[in-house]
């Protein structure tokens, strides 16, 4: 009995190097500034030193890398309610705000945009609302 061994070789191949002529990255398309969504208006940015002292503690611990007291923390934040600007999933990180008297996480969350971050938003209400946070430079 003949082999198809060859044959099939040569099939994967040639399939292999067609997905990849076919599956390229195409070129960068530009897109006009007015199809960009526009962000949400968010309340007046507070200075980060007027935050309860808990937030306060935690950026601290984002500044210098941790180590987190929650498993959660620096986990990507998935902007699924729509209230901070649209980025690419990964631009944004949440944090847990420790919350006196509480026997979970709370309800408090600082949110970090970029990395290094770049933007700072905080939320009392677990994402219900957010402040933009004016980080002393």
């Amino acid at each position: 009995m003949r082999s198809f061994k060859p044959l099939i070789v040569l099939v994967v191949v040639l399939a292999a190097i067609l997905w990849k002529h076919y599956t390229g990255v195409p070129a960068p398309v530009a897109v006009p500034a007015t199809t960009v969504a526009a962000a949400p208006a968010l309340p007046a940015a507070p200075a980060a030193d007027a935050l309860p002292r808990e937030a306060r503690d935690t950026l601290a611990l984002i500044a210098r890398g941790g180590p987190f007291p929650h498993a959660q923390d620096g986990a990507v934040f998935g902007n699924y309610e729509g209230l901070l600007p649209k980025r690419a999933r990964g631009y944004y990180h949440e944090y847990t705000v420790e919350t006196p008297g509480a026997r979970n996480r709370g309800a408090r969350r600082i949110v970090t945009g970029g990395t290094p971050p770049v933007v700072w938003y905080y939320s009392d209400d677990h994402y219900r609302s957010f402040r933009r946070l004016e980080m002393a430079q």
